[in-house]
């Protein structure tokens, strides 16, 4: 248990670290100093720097999951099944950006450590895949768009986490970084998606 713990402890000093000084403060010695460990602490959890970001990357996609399903957002992608009634893109964008709200008032930390990571890691596809799929689930958002009957599902997902992304680096590191936000301005433009999905689809000739 308390080798558990302590990974833990390492890790997320490494996310503190990076987001309060920077990527180059990440070294084994500046978490040991940081967490006042033993000399030596953080390279026996961590052998490499390599192997403490993939451990970040690991525990930032761990708690989004969690987060994701502590907010019943899972079930958006389900939002009126079994009843007759389609799913409301509007009530949709309002749970989304209800999760996002909460990530961006709750994990600063982890956000600007992932931006910075993601950037230090380009050229290591793998990893650089695992930080990149960190927040956000291509395959829930495949299904949500299955479900309001896309053209191609995996496209639409893929779009639509691209605006994901550029709303949460908005209101962390972008134009509205200092200013207040709200879920509503959230919840515009995922509307507008959303929505602008369904009508979409519903404009095509079926197929059938």
């Amino acid at each position: 248990m308390m080798s558990t713990n302590r990974r833990a402890r390492i890790v997320a000093g490494a996310i503190e670290l990076i987001a309060t000084r920077g990527i180059r403060a990440l070294t084994h010695r500046a978490l040991d100093t940081q967490l006042d460990l033993p000399a030596g602490s953080t390279s026996y959890y961590f052998r490499t720097r390599q192997a403490l970001i993939e451990a970040v990357a690991d525990a930032i996609t761990t708690r989004s999951r969690t987060d994701f399903r502590a907010l019943g957002a899972e079930q958006i992608a389900r939002e009126g099944e079994g009843t007759g009634r389609a799913m409301d893109p509007s009530q949709a964008a309002h749970d989304i950006a209800t999760w996002l709200d909460q990530l961006l008032a709750h994990r600063r930390n982890e956000l600007i450590a992932r931006h910075a990571l993601i950037i230090e890691v380009l050229s290591d596809r793998e990893l650089h895949a695992r930080l990149a799929g960190s927040l956000f689930s291509l395959e829930r958002a495949t299904e949500l768009f299955a479900d309001l009957g896309a053209a191609e599902p995996r496209q639409s997902a893929h779009d639509f986490l691209a605006l994901l992304e550029g709303l949460v680096f908005d209101r962390f590191a972008g134009l509205r970084a200092h200013s207040a936000g709200t879920v509503d301005q959230l919840a515009r433009p995922l509307a507008e998606f959303l929505t602008g999905a369904r009508n979409y689809s519903a404009r095509q000739p079926n197929s059938e």
